[in-house]
């Protein structure tokens, strides 16, 4: 009886399975620390928003591949379908552990709206080898700080945090008058009226104001419509900025004006510039390597944008780098998360390696490595 009593008793010697978000985090900072400088400490904050990464990118990927499979099924020429699955099995995690560690050190939250966004692009310079002999291009997902992870540098890193910060966009039928230092005002200012609430005709512009607890310091940003659209990417996606967009009718292409998303484009376009270093020093005693990593990539991303790489490509989901090439039907993206009996089912030591052999049909889902 007493051995029966026993069996029921769990057994405390094993230690309990992580979940796929810490596995995520040990595999991260092992990765970062063999490619960096040695092994890496991060407070418990930082490890817990590592495991919210995970989360972020984990859903990043699965919707990535979800419109890769769509747009391939709605493809007319199928020489354009992209071939490639998008999940953790092609995934470069030596880049992506650099971008994770670097931006939890600096406490971008990707669970919170705005602060950094998650964006698989494919890297035609490098590619995964299955069990099977199957050869897959990988992705690299960059880590993007949205507008609200921008403040939040900005104020974080700034000479002096400001008390507070005021942006619009200026319409039509507004009136503004910028109020600028001279002999007779101290303190830079602005008048700002809205003449119609509910029709306020174009966007002609848009400002922003910077307050610190001395008014004297007190600066007022200023963007014409001219500045906005200069800073618009060359190829902008319609869907957001607005324009002329390709669709399908009843079995045929066609073109369609649509209106986007223009005014949140313009107004992010302006929250940008006035939480730049140029409108918000930043303080040199505050940088760290984490912020010299931020600008690195951000220089990174600029010369793509030279290259018209990640213009070309700006409302997809998925953005190509490289020159392409025509790949054979291959299976989709790798089933990942968790084995049917909830043990783990994620290990990138193997990321190379698939656990199963592609059945013969179109689209297969290929299990993916585990952590």
């Amino acid at each position: 009886m007493a051995g029966n009593n026993n069996a029921n008793v769990p057994d405390t010697t094993k230690p309990a399975p992580l979940s796929n978000s810490e596995a995520f985090t040990n595999k991260v900072l092992k990765e970062f620390g063999s490619n960096v400088a040695g092994p890496i400490q991060v407070t418990d904050y930082q490890r817990q928003l590592i495991q919210g990464y995970f989360i972020a990118i984990d859903r990043a990927l699965k919707t990535a591949e979800e419109n890769r499979v769509r747009k391939n099924a709605n493809n007319k020429d199928h020489k354009f379908d992209n071939n490639d699955p998008i999940g953790w099995g092609t995934v470069d995690l030596t880049a992506l552990a650099l971008d994770v560690v670097h931006y939890a050190r600096m406490g971008l939250d990707m669970m919170q709206d705005n602060h950094l966004s998650a964006i698989p692009f494919k890297n035609n310079n490098k590619s995964v080898t299955w069990n099977d002999g199957t050869v897959t291009k990988m992705y690299t997902v960059n880590l993007m700080p949205g507008y609200n992870g921008i403040q939040y540098i900005a104020e974080k890193y700034a000479l002096e945090k400001p008390v507070g910060v005021t942006i619009e966009l200026v319409y039509s039928t507004d009136n503004f008058k910028p109020l600028k230092k001279n002999r007779q005002n101290a303190v830079e200012s602005y008048d700002f009226e809205i003449t119609n609430a509910f029709d306020r005709g174009n966007v002609v512009g848009g400002f922003g104001y910077i307050e610190y607890e001395n008014p004297a310091k007190n600066k007022l940003v200023i963007m014409t419509l001219k500045d906005i659209e200069k800073r618009k990417p060359k190829n902008a996606a319609a869907e957001f900025w607005g324009g002329t967009v390709t669709q399908w009718e009843n079995g045929k292409k066609v073109e369609a004006q649509t209106e986007g998303w223009f005014e949140e484009m313009c107004l992010k376009t302006i929250k940008r510039e006035v939480y730049s270093a140029k409108n918000m020093p930043r303080d040199p005693k505050k940088i760290d390597d984490a912020y010299q990593y931020m600008k690195l990539q951000e220089t990174r991303i600029a010369e793509m944008q030279a290259q018209d790489v990640i213009l070309a490509n700006a409302g997809q989901d998925v953005i190509d780098v490289g020159e392409a090439q025509e790949q054979p039907q291959q299976p989709a993206q790798p089933a990942f998360l968790t084995e049917g009996t909830g043990q783990q089912a994620l290990n990138l030591e193997g990321q190379n390696q698939a656990n199963t052999q592609p059945q013969k049909q179109p689209e297969t889902a290929r299990r993916g490595p585990t952590f």
